[in-house]
């Protein structure tokens, strides 16, 4: 098939790529002439681990393209998705500014029958409000789909050449097929195609991520309540991920989430709740969890210094809201970062992939070091904030010489605290003792 895809953020550069990685002809569209550039000449803008290699295979073999023209991207595709930015306003709605123009800029540009998707997390209603949009230009026949994308970054190449499931959103039997045929390479073991209606398609991503969003939250509360009671989240973990009701994944405790999804996206549910009238109390609690969640860390640390953090340097690895992405919206480092730094602190700071994004929004308020073991380098402490694979087996001995104090923050409990304790460190995370020296 010939397909558009506009906008080439993550998900329109994973979309597209995995698209053409199937044989289809795509060519994704963006108004950003130097990335569009850089795309073209094969430089990939994104981290994402596997990506590259899809990538530049199809670019190499002619079936992924790329274009600032919006006309010469859509001219020839029979599909066209939409993955275009919907952030969130400040009453927390998500902003279809974006979306709502290029519709009608499509409505202005077709002559025949095409499929629109809608890729981008949307509010219910908003394939509506594009079918509105192009049909003030274009009288002719045409369809408005909701396919919302559930890709986890860090894995988002493996969520879509092999989904859980596939969401399509449309009352069109024409649209429906056409949807199940591009999709059928990528379901061949048997994983659903979901026909809804579109509302209940726009409404299934927000429901999933808040539903994720909760999850974390209410056990970062039982993580803090087993501080209080002496009690081991892990053992909790275990005991409760055992019950298949429950499952195993998104019961890890931390210091909250973050990145491009739940929080919009919780944050636009609500909102969506409220526009009807309805309190939504749950996700009220979640947000107001998460956002506390972020600093649980803080008053340990402020604890172990007699309160004094001005002047005390420390080490923090990780960057990104998670591992194998260089996002880092809604990072909790960021936050923790922001407070030490009122308090008159300073901070040299380790990332595998996120250095340059956080350098771009704050700039050399902290400094940047080459490798994990340089950031420790006279360090009062380490303050660990994203659970990277390259922290799990450091050198503790050279740890111990470079800090100034063996004392190790840990919001993502990525050591034991046996090892801690053996090792002589001062040993704070997230739902279990503290391992005092």
């Amino acid at each position: 098939m010939k397909i558009a895809v506009i906008g080439t953020g993550y998900v329109g550069l994973v979309t597209g790529t995995c698209f053409s990685e199937t044989g289809n002809d795509v060519t994704c569209v963006d108004i950003d002439r130097e990335k569009i550039n850089r795309l073209s000449r094969g430089e990939i803008t994104i981290y994402e681990p596997g990506l590259e290699k899809l990538f530049l295979r199809n670019l190499r073999e002619g079936r992924l393209h790329f274009t600032v023209s919006l006309e010469e991207g859509i001219r020839d595709a029979e599909i066209i998705f939409l993955a275009l930015p919907t952030p969130p306003g400040e009453d927390g709605s998500a902003d279809l500014k974006y979306v709502l123009e290029v519709a009608e800029q499509i409505g202005k540009l077709i002559n025949s029958y095409k499929i629109i998707v809608n890729k981008s997390t949307v509010p219910v209603g908003t394939a509506q409000r594009v079918r509105e949009k192009i049909a003030l230009h274009y009288k002719g026949e045409f369809d408005v789909v909701s396919n919302p994308e559930f890709l986890r970054e860090g894995v988002a190449v493996d969520d879509f050449m092999k989904p859980d499931r596939v969401v399509i959103g449309t009352r069109s039997e024409k649209a429906a097929k056409k949807m199940g045929e591009l999709y059928a390479p990528f379901v061949r073991q048997g994983n659903p195609v979901i026909y809804m209606d579109e509302p209940s398609a726009e409404l299934t991503k927000y429901a999933a991520n808040a539903f994720l969003a909760t999850k974390i939250s209410f056990m970062n509360e039982i993580a803090n309540l087993c501080e209080r009671l002496g009690a081991d989240v892990d053992m909790v973990r275990k005991g409760i991920g055992s019950d298949e009701r429950i499952g195993k994944r998104f019961l890890f405790p931390g210091i909250g989430y973050g990145g491009s999804c739940f929080p919009k996206d919780v944050l636009a549910l609500e909102n969506t709740a409220r526009s009807v009238n309805y309190d939504f109390k749950i996700l009220n609690a979640v947000m107001q969890v998460n956002e506390k969640q972020k600093l649980h860390l803080l008053p340990a640390i402020r604890e172990y210094f007699n309160g004094e953090l001005k002047n005390k340097h420390f080490a923090l690895w990780g960057l990104s809201f998670k591992p194998n992405t260089d996002d880092i919206r809604e990072a909790p480092s960021l936050y923790i970062i922001e407070a030490l730094l009122k308090e008159g602190a300073t901070v040299a700071a380790f990332d595998p992939e996120a250095m340059h994004n956080v350098k771009k929004q704050i700039g050399d308020r902290i400094h940047y070091t080459t490798d994990q073991y340089e950031a420790l380098k006279n360090a009062d402490a380490l303050i660990i904030a994203t659970e990277w694979n390259e922290f799990r087996t450091p050198d503790f001995s050279r740890m111990a010489t470079l800090l100034r104090n063996k004392a190790i923050f840990d919001g993502r409990n990525v050591y034991e605290t046996a090892t801690m304790e053996k090792l002589g460190f001062y040993y704070k995370s997230v739902g279990r003792k503290t391992v005092k020296q």
